[in-house]
């Protein structure tokens, strides 16, 4: 009997603007899967009480972090308030040729890195349904002042500048609605639209009209 080849799973990067739902739909997305998971980043930053090594990062020095930097074992990797965070071939290659689908919760910079090493990566772009929504959001959260906010504001304009980039784009309006299109992405029947799709376009106009 031929045995058939176990299919490999798909490399899903996720971009998005702050409080446009990204986490959220991924997070939601992976619980109710049993062939899709989010990567797990590696980063010298201390452990924060509750964190688990290999659930929440891989947490390491940074001389193993930059060894990892010299034999090429990051798919992308950036500096942040002197911490290394990276997403690492060590973590998704296994998942991969599992079956198991993996999402990459990144920003442009870094979806721009994996794309240049695994160009069968398909990326998509999560937006706020408007410019007005995503203002109600960073509000409603209740932990901003309104400099932060405004900060946020044109952070996720400068964000969301990139959206043409991506293979598929999701306007986060309704959750339900969204984590359904993020679900058939990942099962290969994407329902997505593109970035050149007229209501995507108006409503990255709006977001990117923030001065």
């Amino acid at each position: 009997m031929t045995t058939q080849p176990q299919a490999t799973g798909k490399l899903i990067i996720v971009s998005a603007p702050s409080g446009a739902g990204k986490t959220s739909l991924a997070r939601a997305l992976v619980e109710n899967s049993q062939n899709a998971a989010l990567s797990v980043s590696h980063t010298t930053r201390p452990v924060r009480p509750g964190e688990r090594n290999g659930v929440d990062y891989f947490f390491c020095g940074r001389g193993e972090f930059e060894r990892m930097i010299r034999d090429e074992r990051f798919l992308e990797y950036a500096e942040v308030f002197g911490n290394l965070y990276g997403t690492s071939l060590d973590a998704v290659e296994p998942l991969l040729r599992s079956g198991t689908s993996v999402l990459l919760d990144i920003d442009w910079q870094g979806a721009r890195k994996v794309r240049a090493r695994m160009p069968d990566a398909v990326s998509l772009f999560i937006l706020p349904p408007s410019r007005h929504a995503l203002e109600e959001r960073l509000r409603v959260r209740g932990q901003d002042s309104e400099e932060v906010i405004a900060s946020r504001m044109r952070a996720a304009a400068s964000e969301a500048s990139h959206y043409a980039e991506y293979d598929w784009v999701i306007v986060n309006e309704v959750f339900e609605n969204a984590l359904d299109e993020l679900r058939a992405i990942v099962d290969g029947r994407p329902r997505s639209t593109d970035a050149r799709d007229p209501a995507v376009t108006r409503v990255a106009a709006s977001l990117l009209a923030v001065s």
